[in-house]
């Protein structure tokens, strides 16, 4: 009866094991992709490597999909950035596809569309492409750009209307850094491309609230306000030169670090992902940090970075939360299988160590009980004798 009771905790603690072993081999690939990812946590081009890589697995259709969508939505830039991700990827985006797509990056970058769109940012101040960006940059390196930002929304700060105090300040920060430009010979252009960037994110509205946030504290150091009231009163984008020097005496240099860092950021961001890129950056970001990580991604991915960043989105930036979360649960639940499997491991050791003693007292038992069988006719005859 005991052998068997012992046979039956021994056949299920080995199908425990068996179990046990099933489910370990069926986490193992996700808690190897876990660990991958909490390793390139602190690196953008990697980690986004990682998760296009379970996302492509997981919807082999994602890129075609995305193509069709950025055709139909007339972004042309996005659609091409799905074909260098499908390119590097190794998938194959068919001939119908992929000529579409060229045809509409060549109507897009057509003199008269790009003629249209440099007169729109230049006299508007808003960019969401090549053409509008260089005609925005334009005028802010004209200075132009800047002073009527400054001025209007000056004359607003001075007549106690709504201001917005991140355009004031970095229109502000970019007549100092537009002065700079020509001194230095172009050398702090893509600042200067970035704050043109930051300032047209901020007027169509594709500016993230966390980086707005941050951005429009940073904007209130740089601006002296009292000042620039009296900057601005009589200032004009007509007489640049005496608007300039009214607004410098309201232009706090050492408070601009933080914007000019941001700017230069999102500068990296639009040589190498293109202006769009850098704005689909700046909509998603949630601080100055994100900006940084987006600059590292895009200068290690390029054209793709779009394209990235619309299938991970922040996630291409930073370990989510929901990510993290998963991650560290997979790890949770291996950890807890290990302890299960050394549970059942030091169970049947104590098992088979209990059945060894049981069976090592049976045997010395029966050799004692051995022994003293001849004994006992010998004392019977001796009883007789006696």
């Amino acid at each position: 009866m005991r052998r068997l009771r012992f046979g039956s905790a021994l056949a299920g603690a080995l199908g425990c094991l068996a179990l046990s072993v099933a489910v370990c081999a069926a986490l193992w690939p996700h808690a190897r992709e876990a660990g991958a990812i909490l390793a390139a946590q602190d690196d953008p081009a990697a980690l986004s490597d990682i998760q296009i890589n379970s996302a492509l697995r997981a919807n082999q259709a994602l890129v075609a999909e995305n193509i069709e969508a950025a055709l139909a939505a007339g972004d042309s830039d996005l659609a091409n950035s799905f074909v260098e991700l499908a390119r590097d990827k190794g998938i194959a985006v068919s001939d119908e596809l992929s000529k579409r797509v060229s045809d509409a990056v060549t109507e897009a970058g057509s003199a008269s569309h790009f003629a249209k769109r440099f007169a729109t940012g230049f006299v508007v101040g808003n960019a969401d492409d090549v053409a509008s960006l260089s005609g925005t940059v334009a005028g802010d390196l004209f200075v132009y750009g800047d002073i009527r930002d400054v001025v209007r929304e000056g004359k607003h700060l001075a007549t106690g209307e709504d201001v917005d105090r991140l355009v004031l300040g970095l229109a502000t920060v970019g007549l100092a850094v537009t002065a700079a430009t020509y001194v230095s010979v172009g050398g702090v252009g893509p600042v200067r491309a970035g704050l043109s960037m930051v300032k047209s994110a901020r007027k169509v509205g594709r500016l993230g609230e966390g980086l707005t946030q941050w951005a429009g504290r940073s904007a209130r150091e740089v601006v002296d306000a009292p000042v620039l009231q009296q900057a601005v009163a009589k200032g004009s984008v007509l007489r640049p030169g005496q608007t300039i020097s009214a607004i410098k005496a309201a232009f706090r240099a050492e408070k601009a670090g933080a914007l000019v860092r941001l700017a230069k950021d999102v500068g990296r961001v639009g040589e190498k992902a293109g202006t769009r890129g850098a704005l689909d950056a700046l909509r998603i970001a949630q601080g100055p940090k994100d900006i940084a990580r987006a600059a590292r991604l895009a200068e290690a991915k390029g054209g793709q970075t779009r394209a990235i960043l619309k299938v991970l989105g922040r996630g291409a930036l930073l370990l989510a939360a929901g990510t993290f979360n998963l991650t560290m649960w997979v790890f949770g639940a291996l950890l807890a299988l290990f302890g299960f499997l050394s549970s059942i491991k030091a169970t049947t050791e104590r098992a088979t160590e209990a059945w060894l003693r049981r069976k090592k007292a049976r045997r010395l038992r029966k050799e004692a009980a051995a022994a003293c069988l001849p004994a006992a006719p010998a004392l019977a005859g001796a009883a007789a004798h006696g």
